[in-house]
């Protein structure tokens, strides 16, 4: 993702976490994310679903359930399995993506969502 938003023309700021509760403090702005000024909310999610210590559908949940917002949320991930897919949409997912096996097909959808999602936006 650091190589594939820049090649894609992503001028927004990505904020990559390590894990499923560094998504949660930043989005809650709590913790080490709590100056809005230097971690301000996102235009945008992308969540993997095997992420550690919280999966990106407990994120998913805990956006919703609990930001109450129209942050739109991507599912980003390895698994094409029914069950991961129905479960995003069911907890609210906007969109649900397979990471491609190519870097540079990568880039092609990292193009798209900008086109589609980022228009006029300045934060990723």
């Amino acid at each position: 993702m650091r190589r594939a938003c820049p090649l894609a023309g992503v001028e927004n700021p990505l904020v990559v976490v390590p894990n499923g509760v560094d998504a949660i403090n930043y989005l809650a702005g709590a913790g080490a994310y709590s100056n809005r000024q230097t971690h301000p909310l996102p235009r945008l999610a992308l969540l993997d679903i095997k992420m550690p210590l919280r999966s990106g559908l407990e994120v998913l949940a805990w956006i919703r359930s609990t930001l109450k917002s129209e942050l739109p949320v991507i599912v980003l991930t390895s698994s094409n399995q029914a069950a991961d897919i129905e479960k995003a949409y069911q907890e609210g997912a906007n969109a649900f993506l397979v990471k491609p096996g190519h870097p540079e097909q990568l880039v092609q959808m990292m193009k798209g969502i900008k086109s589609f999602w980022l228009a006029g936006t300045t934060s990723l």
